[in-house]
C-alpha cells in the first residue's frame, strides 16, 4: 500500500510563489509515475503536471512556464514549484501515484491553494 500526504498549500497574492510537497510511504516510489492534479470550485479535476519514473515531464498549457514538477527519490517526495500564481490557480491540489507493474493508482487528500485578487 502507498499513502500520499500533500503539504505546502496556503493563501498567496497574485504573482507570488508556492511550493507543494507530496510525501509517499512504502517502497517502490522510484518506479512510480507521479502527478499533480487540481480541482477548482465547480470544476472537474484536471491534470496539472506529471513526472515519470525516468524523469519525463508534462504540463497543462495553463501552467506551462510557471510550474515545475520534480521528484527526490531518496526522500520519497514529489514537488510542485508554482511561480507567478494567478487567481485561476486557486484549487485543491492532489498528489497522484501510479504503479506501473501490476497497475494501481493512489491519491492524496489534497492541499488548498488560494490566490487572492
Amino acid at each position: 500500500q502507498v499513502q500520499l500526504v500533500e503539504s505546502g498549500g496556503g493563501l498567496v497574492q497574485p504573482g507570488e510563489s508556492l511550493r507543494l510537497s507530496c510525501a509517499a510511504s512504502g517502497s517502490g516510489f522510484s518506479t512510480y509515475h507521479m502527478s499533480w492534479y487540481r480541482q477548482g470550485p465547480g470544476q472537474q479535476r484536471e491534470l496539472v503536471a506529471s513526472i515519470t519514473s525516468y524523469g519525463s515531464t508534462n504540463y497543462a498549457d495553463s501552467v506551462k512556464g510557471r510550474f515545475t514538477i520534480s521528484r527526490d527519490n531518496a526522500k520519497n517526495t514529489v514537488y510542485l514549484q508554482m511561480t507567478v500564481l494567478k487567481p485561476e490557480d486557486t484549487a485543491v491540489y492532489y498528489c497522484n501515484a501510479v504503479r506501473v507493474l501490476i497497475p494501481r493508482q493512489y491519491w492524496g487528500q489534497g492541499t488548498q491553494v488560494t490566490v487572492s485578487s
